[in-house]
């Protein structure tokens, strides 16, 4: 009886979240498992695509001939038994496939790459066959379109001439340095040493290294060609010789190598501190799962009470993930982690190598690592044993993720600790209003950290109306009020956050005499000025062009750079305060790996007075120095077309305003807005969680939004505008039927910015509170639009979605 497979393949153009079976050939019976990945033969032309296996059984109810797995691409399986059925509940949860699922769930390394290839399989004319061909049996597809041979291409298939094969490729790389062994006794050492000739010294040294090594010690070799000059031919030459046996060693590539953790130990806990440890310790000894909203104003102590936490599952030999929502904030949890934890910890984001990160990986799948840190995808962790998992700043929307699979972090944490019966924490001092939501409802434990874990206060804010200021003919980027706190922060010698909620130089070109705004040619976007580069950037698809001097309407000199960005600012600042020293951070100046250590390690060692950045300083960083945060902007985010604008401006003035005195130093807040009045501002220059959280829920029951309704966007593009807002109407016209008149359908209209890539967006959201056919029926909209998408209109299933715009 044949030994029978379960598969998900990945088909590039039709996928299906439906399992093929396929037979198991005789030589790999005993190797296969579930959760490796395979090479297999689909469809009528067999050609070869990768494929999960996620069951093996005895025998099939298929009643036609079964293909065999053509080759095994693991030795061991890269999912485990959880993460198959993980993979299964997010398909059906997030709209999309299971192989996305599962690919998804890997470092970059392990994701096949599929290499598309012309063949001839039929006698072609000579002359046609050396001018396409070049005498070759077959081209990359890469070769076809450079040399525009897709015409070609065609009509040879048309007359089954050729076909299109696709070749699976492992990208999987290991690093392994050389090692040498001695092979022979010291007396058989000293034997041949006196044979050689006295000027082969180099060969004489060897032997000198082989013969003084102990028993089984493996030398290195690099070690020896540096520090003895001995080559590799050399030692090549010595293993003919039957002197020593090379072989290569795997070795982990450690992105920490350079970093030294000084050990740390726990710290006494406050009251209230206590009380949550105390409270979730008793579900990790029960082995019970329950979700806690650890609620901590800034400075509470919210990361104490995740290690001790961490340090009471270690001790029971289970497993903690533990996830951060900005790349900005690791380094420093990182460094609190290893100092606790040490070579317990792995690290995995998307600052790191892709050998990195498939070296962490492979840390964790070995066992040999038990504390997880990192950000979304970390998620997916292969940990055995998990015991806790924690989401700091969860209220973050970094952790949905925007292509597909859409999964939720949160979700996906919930799922899997549901699974090992273990606690899930979700930290923030600002939850989100679905959270803190459920929290009211008993869904979620409320535990709350209510005072400052240094005892100090929360720094003062004050908020300073831009408009007055610009009556007393202020046209400066910094109030006279902030320009003051700046100048006396520089002469105490202590350190000053500044956040502008920007990127880049400026907004936009602008002609002053016939109002033209310099745009992206694929995107409805105006284009950013960068004085780095000195070149006009989208920040939506790249496109990249010089800095017009002329208007190229009107040809008019009357072109001005327009808005504040963050290149901007810090020329300002330098020019009002010469004498600081200022580090600026946004994506420009942390592109480069390693770039968000740098910073903040000089920030935190003193090397600057300012640091200037965009959003990714306002949460996380711990300095004690910092006594004033300013926010340059802090009404950018107000004026955005999405119902959470509101919440997350809050949200940012909070976070942004706990940078400050969070040692024995007090700090200080100064908020610039143009609309101080707003209801989220005021909150937040009070630290009022409990009262915004009121005033917005009661807005978002008026408006039948999230957490009241549950909420799917629909979106479509296509490279024709007709065609995107055609399709998308006979969509929502094919999902109405399985609505009840409760659910309330808003669109379908374009989007907020309608064009990007050369393509057309149009959305529509549907807002339910329970509406059992609606999955189904999106399910099926999925799998019935697959010949519309191979035709390039791209269609997206969004649930929960975070973002609007």
């Amino acid at each position: 009886m044949p030994f029978i497979a379960e598969v998900i393949v990945d088909v590039p153009v039709l996928q299906t979240n439906k399992p093929f079976h396929y037979e198991v050939p005789a030589a790999f019976e005993k190797q296969l498992m579930p959760g490796m990945r395979v090479v297999v033969p689909f469809g009528n032309g067999s050609r070869l695509v990768q494929g999960f296996v996620t069951n093996t059984f005895e025998s099939s109810d298929y009643e036609g001939d079964l293909k065999e797995i053509d080759q095994l691409m693991d030795l061991t399986p890269v999912l485990n038994r959880e993460l198959i059925d993980l993979g299964e509940y997010m398909a059906m949860e997030t709209y999309s496939f299971r192989i996305s699922c599962y690919q998804t769930m890997l470092p970059a390394v392990l994701r096949a790459k599929y290499e598309k290839k012309v063949s001839i399989i039929d006698e072609i004319d000579e002359d046609r066959f050396f001018e396409l061909f070049k005498g070759k049996e077959e081209l990359s597809w890469d070769e076809v379109i450079q040399r525009g041979l897709v015409k070609d291409m065609l009509e040879l298939k048309a007359e089954n001439k050729i076909e299109v094969n696709y070749t699976v490729k492992d990208k999987r790389t290991k690093k392994t340095v050389k090692k040498i062994k001695p092979i022979l006794s010291f007396e058989q050492y000293e034997e041949l040493r006196e044979s050689i000739r006295a000027n082969a010294k180099k060969q004489i040294t060897l032997l000198n290294q082989l013969q003084s090594a102990e028993a089984e010690e493996w030398l290195d070799a690099k070690a020896l060609t540096e520090e003895h000059g001995i080559t590799l031919a050399a030692l090549k030459t010595a293993e003919k010789k039957g002197w020593c046996t090379i072989k290569d060693v795997e070795i982990y590539r450690d992105p920490f190598a350079q970093s030294e953790f000084k050990t740390s130990e726990p710290l006494q806990l406050n009251e209230d501190q206590q009380k949550a440890f105390d409270t979730i310790s008793s579900k990790v000894d029960k082995h019970e799962h329950e979700v806690f909203l650890l609620k901590g104003i800034t400075g509470s102590g919210k990361t104490e009470v995740y290690l001790q936490t961490i340090q009471k599952v270690l001790k029971k030999g289970e497993g903690a993930i533990m996830l951060v929502p900005e790349i900005a904030l690791t380094p420093q949890m990182v460094y609190r982690f290893k100092s606790r934890f040490g070579e317990e910890v792995a690290v995995l984001h998307s600052g790191l190598s892709e050998g990195e990160k498939y070296d962490e990986w492979r840390k964790i799948n070995r066992g040999e690592a038990s504390v997880v840190v990192g950000a979304r995808s970390s998620v997916f962790a292969p940990l055995k044993r998990i015991g806790l998992i924690i989401i700091d700043e969860e209220h973050e929307t970094s952790y949905k993720q925007e292509e597909n699979p859409r999964y939720h972090a949160r979700d996906i944490a919930i799922w899997r600790a549901n699974k090992h019966h273990c606690p899930v924490i979700l930290g923030s001092a600002t939850p989100s209003l679905e959270s803190s939501a459920r929290a009211g409802k008993g869904v979620y434990t409320l535990l709350e950290l209510k005072q400052r874990a240094n005892q100090m206060d929360l720094p003062e804010v004050t908020v300073v109306d831009m408009r007055d200021e610009a009556k007393k003919g202020n046209r400066s980027n910094f109030s006279l009020e902030l320009q003051a706190a700046i100048q006396d922060r520089v002469q105490k010698k202590e350190q000053t956050v500044l956040m502008l909620n920007r990127r880049g130089y400026s907004s936009f070109v602008l002609c002053r005499d016939c109002g033209f705004v310099l745009g992206c040619p694929n995107c409805d976007i105006s284009l950013t000025l960068h004085m780095d580069t000195k070149t006009m950037k989208c920040h939506y698809c790249g496109h990249e062009e010089g800095i017009p001097i002329t208007c190229p309407n009107c040809q008019s000199k009357s072109i001005r750079y327009y808005g504040t960005g963050t290149q901007k600012v810090q020329e300002e600042l330098q020019a009002l305060f010469p004498e600081a020293r200022i580090l600026r951070m946004d994506v420009d100046t942390t592109r480069r790996k390693g770039a968000h250590e740098r910073l903040l390690r000089a920030f935190g060692n003193k090397e600057a007075d300012i640091l200037l950045g965009t959003q990714m300083i306002a949460k996380g960083l711990d300095f004690p120095d910092v006594t004033l945060v300013g926010v340059i902007n802090a009404d950018t985010s107000l004026g955005l077309p999405d119902f959470r604008s509101a919440e997350r401006t809050f949200q940012l003035l909070t976070q942004v305003s706990g940078r400050a005195g969070r040692s024995e130093k007090s700090g200080e807040v100064i908020v610039q807005s143009f609309n101080p009045e707003h209801y989220a501002i005021q909150h937040a220059k009070e630290h009022d969680y409990d009262t915004f959280y009121k005033k917005e829920m009661h807005l978002r029951h008026i408006s039948d939004y999230s957490p009241y309704y549950y909420l799917v966007r629909l979106s479509v593009s296509h490279e024709q505008e007709m065609t995107a807002a055609k399709k998308i109407g006979e969509f929502i016209d094919f999902i109405r039927p399985a609505l009840s008149e409760k659910a309330i359908v808003l669109g379908p209209t374009p989007k907020s910015i309608a064009r990007t890539h050369n393509r057309y967006h149009f959305q529509a959201i549907i807002k339910y509170k329970k509406e059992a056919a609606l999955s189904e029926r999106l399910h099926e909209l999925l799998m019935t639009t697959q010949k519309d998408q191979a035709k390039g209109l791209f269609i997206s299933i969004d649930a929960q979605p975070v973002n609007f715009i």
